[in-house]
C-alpha cells in the first residue's frame, strides 16, 4: 500500500476509532464482542480504502460496515449457540440408560464445555458435523489412526466427566458411536 493511502486509513481511523468503538460496544454483550466487530470493521476499512468516502462519509460508511460485521457476528453467534443446544440433546439422547431416565441436560452440557478443547473439537466434528475419521484427519492436519486414537480417549474422558457428573453411560453404546 502505497504512503498516501496509508496515511489517509491512519487519519480515518484515528478520527472515527472512539465513535464505532462506541457503536460497537453499545450493541454487543460484551467488550471482547465489540472489540472483533471493531477490529473486523477497520480491517474491511483497511482492505477497501479505495472505496471509502471522504470526510463526514467515512465515518458513515464505517458505521454501516460495523452495523454488517455485527449482524454477521450475530447470525454466528445464534449458528452456534443453536448447534451447541442440538448436540446437547444428541449427548442426553445417547448417555440416557432408559427411556424414564431423568438426564440433566445441564450436568451433560457442563461436563463436555469442562473437557479440553482439543476433546470438544473432535467430539464436535463427530456430533455436529458428522465427520468421520478420515474427513477428522483431513481437517485436523493429522493422520487417521491418530484421530482414531484421541478420539477414543476424548470418549473415554467424557464418560468419566459424565459419570462423575453422575450420569449413567451406556459404554456400549457410546462404542457403538465410532466410526
Amino acid at each position: 500500500m502505497d504512503e498516501r493511502r496509508r496515511s489517509r486509513f491512519e487519519a480515518v481511523y484515528a478520527d472515527t476509532y472512539e465513535q464505532i468503538l462506541g457503536y460497537a460496544v453499545r450493541r454487543c454483550a460484551s467488550p471482547d464482542d465489540a472489540a472483533d466487530v471493531v477490529a473486523e470493521t477497520f480491517a474491511i476499512a483497511w482492505r477497501r480504502i479505495d472505496q471509502l468516502p471522504g470526510g463526514d462519509g467515512a465515518r458513515l460508511w464505517l458505521y454501516g460496515v460495523a452495523r454488517n460485521v455485527l449482524a454477521n457476528h450475530r447470525r454466528g453467534t445464534a449458528r452456534h449457540q443453536a448447534r451447541t443446544v442440538e448436540l446437547d440433546l444428541d449427548l442426553a439422547d445417547l448417555y440416557a440408560t432408559t427411556p424414564d431416565a431423568s438426564v440433566e441436560r445441564g450436568v451433560i452440557a457442563m461436563a463436555f464445555r469442562d473437557l479440553p478443547a482439543d476433546d470438544r473439537e473432535l467430539l464436535a466434528l463427530v456430533g455436529w458435523e458428522g465427520l468421520e475419521r478420515g474427513e477428522i484427519a483431513a481437517v485436523l492436519g493429522c493422520s487417521r489412526n491418530a484421530v482414531r486414537i484421541r478420539l477414543h480417549r476424548a470418549r473415554k474422558r467424557f464418560a468419566r466427566a459424565l459419570e462423575a457428573a453422575g450420569v449413567q453411560v451406556d459404554r456400549v453404546a457410546l462404542a457403538g458411536r465410532q466410526r
